[in-house]
């Protein structure tokens, strides 16, 4: 019986496929709990602003949040990725990430596949303001 929300296993991506997430609203309030959690206290993000930026670090956190039903079940591991951040992301902005399969091969015991990803994060202009490059374990069926 098929798993229903079960994630992309190995061979079901190849290099050049291509997806996107649903999106997702930043709210002030999980600004507010992102800087109580991480203790992130940079004047920049914990004092109120007209136009109040966000960390980096919490649009990545949301855009993994949002890729998981990608990788339920299936992924067995982060391995690296590089991170850029391409301009400021606020309190208020909508945010998706676009994804895009640019390395794919089975790990040398033949068991388990190494996927690597394009993903850009993009606001609700279609600016892009974050991208990273995550390599991930992934199961096969």
């Amino acid at each position: 019986m098929q798993i229903v929300g079960r994630g992309f296993s190995f061979e079901d991506l190849k290099v050049g496929f291509r997806f996107r997430t649903h999106r997702r609203t930043i709210r002030e309030a999980d600004l507010a709990a992102f800087i109580a959690f991480t203790g992130l206290t940079e004047e920049l993000f914990s004092v109120r602003q007209e136009k109040q930026v966000v960390p980096g670090a919490l649009v990545y956190s949301f855009a993994e949040g949002l890729l998981l039903a990608t990788m339920q079940d299936t992924g067995v591991a982060f391995l690296n990725a590089t991170i850029d951040v391409k301009g400021p992301t606020h309190v208020g902005d909508t945010i998706r990430v676009e994804c895009e399969v640019t390395e794919h091969r089975l790990t040398s015991k033949g068991d388990r596949g190494l996927v690597r990803f394009v993903n850009q994060v993009k606001n609700q202009d279609d600016q892009v303001v974050l991208e990273y490059n995550p390599l991930r374990l992934l199961k096969r069926k």
